[in-house]
């Protein structure tokens, strides 16, 4: 069957290269509203032909949608209006919102939405990996909204791209991803700009900065185009992850005003628990 992938950047780019050549899949169809990303995705290798999206939907059994979010909330209904036994699949960071703008249209059971649960900081054709999601979690979204033959499509994709599968509705999904994605990179800008700020008057700081520092500045170099919607559709999640962290951060900065280093040793002992999660 064929596929396309309807943004060439680092996400559908990576799932263009990790389906290519795989038993079962046909074509790899790139569609992108940048015609310089296509052609990079044509030169690299991680498509095997570009179309127009309407010609896309035609030669295609299943249409994966890999843009950014504001742009998978505003064209779905429009794809959806315009397949007839094809399935899509919506990869967005987000759902709750995505998902309500398409809960009542008629081709609903067309779609299944899926995230996955892997990416870097990079974007573009460039930065597609054909291992980028090989051992990584798929999660699931309201899955029984999606028609039987839909989903069996879907999973042998997920199969397909190596991945472990997990089941949510759309209102967990978002706040869990809150928790783990989206503060990370708020975080990681926040800090970004903070030493931003003191370069300015220390111009010497940056020889300084080594693999921690780089480590946890990394996601600072996320794209804007895709995090500022991210953070729009989730927001209310997202303030409530960010009045946590921001009353941890406070608790920090009151333990070293007053030299409470004991307090701080245990805070610290108590932050170390993280690693039971991440093993």
């Amino acid at each position: 069957m064929n596929i396309a992938v309807i943004g060439v950047g680092l996400i559908g780019g990576s799932v263009a290269l990790s389906l290519k050549g795989k038993k079962g899949i046909g074509k790899i169809i790139g569609v992108d509203k940048s015609d310089l990303n296509l052609a990079k995705a044509l030169k690299l290798g991680i498509v095997d032909e570009t179309a127009t999206l309407d010609e896309a939907i035609k030669s295609s059994k299943v249409l994966v949608l890999t843009i950014p979010v504001d742009g998978i909330l505003s064209l779905l209904p429009e794809l959806l209006d315009k397949v007839t036994d094809q399935v899509v699949i919506d990869m967005g960071s987000t759902k709750k919102l995505i998902l309500a703008q398409v809960e009542n249209h008629p081709k609903r059971g067309r779609l299944v939405a899926l995230h996955p649960m892997a990416g870097t900081e990079y974007s573009g054709p460039e930065a597609a990996l054909d291992n980028l999601f090989r051992g990584k979690v798929m999660v699931y979204t309201d899955v029984p909204e999606s028609d039987d033959d839909a989903f069996e499509i879907a999973d042998q994709l997920v199969e397909l791209l190596e991945m472990k599968a997990t089941f949510m509705n759309a209102e967990e999904h978002d706040a869990h991803t809150a928790y783990i994605s989206h503060i990370s990179h708020l975080t990681s800008m926040a800090l970004a700009l903070t030493v931003l700020e003191k370069e300015k008057s220390q111009g010497r700081i940056f020889e300084l900065a080594g693999s921690g520092f780089e480590s946890t500045v990394r996601l600072a170099k996320s794209s804007p185009d895709m995090w500022t919607p991210i953070l729009q559709q989730n927001r209310d999640n997202v303030l409530e992850v960010l009045e946590e962290h921001i009353s941890q951060l406070q608790q920090m900065y009151e333990l070293l005003e007053k030299e409470d280093y004991g307090a701080i040793y245990k805070l610290i002992k108590k932050s170390n628990k993280i690693k039971r999660i991440l093993s």
